[in-house]
């Protein structure tokens, strides 16, 4: 009964954790694609494209080589992880270690910079966490079983949800820190305003009051 219910958390928690993308999307020669992944640190992020050019006979998108792509990557600290050019079809492969937004940004290694070019259709897939590891590959060379390869992807699963909680525990400290201080700033400008209104009112007072008593109207 033990293999059962191993199998079941593991499907739970692979429906549970949404950590995979994949689409396809359009671009010309000259543009840039950029994704924007929010993970925690020591996080692995793994991404596969393949890239077709447009052609005008045929009217469809087709495979071409001599059509690569440049890969760079950046933390949320705008710091480079990763810049590569890969060829038409490539994977790229990174591991986190700052939590926070990271950017995947797209570029056709193409040389025409004042037109647009040709059109390309991308196809991207972007796995993150335990999705970016390649299983069966895991299983052949550490020759596992079937139970021992679901009880290590479980083990993994358990392991991406705590990387997430914490995430998640510091982004809403980060959050309840910055309410505080936005709170306290208002209710000292509240105080600032008041004690200016009230400055300005103590004078005016004293000043028409002098005029009054000069006039000698008081």
């Amino acid at each position: 009964m033990a293999q059962p219910t191993g199998v079941l958390l593991v499907f739970l928690l692979s429906v549970i954790l949404p950590s995979s993308l994949s689409l396809y999307f359009h671009m010309w020669e000259t543009d840039m694609k950029c994704f924007v992944e929010e993970v925690p640190d020591e996080t692995m992020i793994s991404g596969k494209y393949k890239v077709e050019l447009y052609d005008e006979k045929t009217e469809q998108f087709v495979s071409k080589q001599g059509v690569g792509m440049h890969v760079e990557i950046k933390d949320p600290d705008k710091k480079q992880i990763l810049s590569k050019y890969y060829q038409n079809e490539g994977q790229f492969t990174f591991t986190t270690h700052t939590p926070g937004e990271h950017y995947i940004c797209l570029s056709p290694n193409s040389t025409r910079w004042f037109s647009g070019g040709n059109r390309l259709r991308v196809h991207l897939s972007i796995d993150v966490g335990e999705h970016a590891n390649d299983y069966k590959q895991i299983q052949a060379k550490e020759k596992l079983s079937e139970l021992q390869l679901r009880v290590r992807q479980l083990l993994e699963q358990v392991e991406q949800i705590t990387k997430e909680q914490n995430y998640q525990r510091t982004r809403e400290e980060r959050f309840r820190y910055t309410s505080e201080t936005t709170n306290t700033r208002v209710l000292w400008w509240a105080v600032a305003q008041t004690s200016i209104l009230l400055l300005v009112g103590a004078w005016q007072m004293r000043h028409l009051k002098g005029f009054f008593e000069a006039k000698k109207l008081v």
